[in-house]
């Protein structure tokens, strides 16, 4: 794993260097996930952690299953009974 020494400036702003950026496929204006954990502070890209949260929702599902499916039926069921 890489690391680099770097500052805080005002206002509490962390300067993530270029090339960690470039890595991690984040660009000025991007939105980043950050977490706190027990060994320090985590920085992923929004994609990133949105395929993480994918990943473990998949867990949980069985084979086969399509949320998105599911949604559309119980939506169809629902506009009925309206």
């Amino acid at each position: 794993m890489s690391s680099q020494a770097v500052k805080i400036i005002d206002g509490g702003k962390l300067i993530i260097p270029a090339a960690f950026r470039r890595k991690l496929g984040i660009d000025t204006g991007d939105t980043v996930v950050i977490e706190l954990g027990e060994d320090g502070l985590h920085v992923r890209s929004l994609s990133s952690a949105v395929r993480r949260a994918q990943e473990i929702v998949r867990e949980f599902l069985p084979e086969g299953t399509d949320l998105a499916d599911e949604l559309i039926a119980d939506r169809k069921i629902e506009a009925e009974h309206e």
